[in-house]
């Protein structure tokens, strides 16, 4: 348990930092560019950007990260198939009910079997969340960099 705690933790961590790394870019106008200036060349950075990089930010944040889709495991299943083996084993041992034994273990097998399906479900989502941040963090990179080249200081 401390070890899936461990993870999920480490994994929170790593989504914080990916989330504060790729907020969009602080621009300044190093030159004395006008406001005016600086929208048309933030417009024209934008379509660079997108045109160099093939990712448009507007429609990542439009599509939630989602992994892709998957079959079916058979986790449950299996652990199922594993706690009414074992539960049959102690049910013997334990009242000479083997049967009843096979059902209780059955039934904490698919419970199991289920938690780590969603354990898997999840860690996947989160390394679907970390691909998108890695988009949109080469986006702003070309962003960046089109609006440096035209005289901007970018944080």
């Amino acid at each position: 348990m401390d070890k899936s705690i461990t993870i999920a933790f480490g994994a929170a961590l790593l989504w914080v930092a990916l989330a504060v790394s790729a907020q969009q870019p602080i621009v300044y106008p190093a030159k004395g560019q006008s406001p005016q200036q600086q929208q048309k060349d933030e417009g024209e950075c934008h379509v660079w950007a997108k045109q160099t990089t093939g990712i448009d930010p507007a429609a990542l944040a439009a599509a939630p990260a989602q992994p892709q889709a998957q079959q079916p495991t058979g986790d449950r299943l299996r652990g199922a198939a594993r706690g009414a083996a074992g539960g049959a084993i102690i049910g013997e041992i334990a009242s000479d009910d083997a049967g009843r034994g096979a059902a209780v273990g059955a039934v904490a097998g698919t419970m199991a079997g289920g938690a780590r399906a969603r354990q898997k479900q999840q860690a996947q989502t989160q390394q679907a969340q970390a691909q998108q941040q890695q988009k949109i963090n080469t986006y702003y990179r070309a962003l960046g960099a089109c609006m440096e080249g035209r005289g901007y200081t970018i944080k």
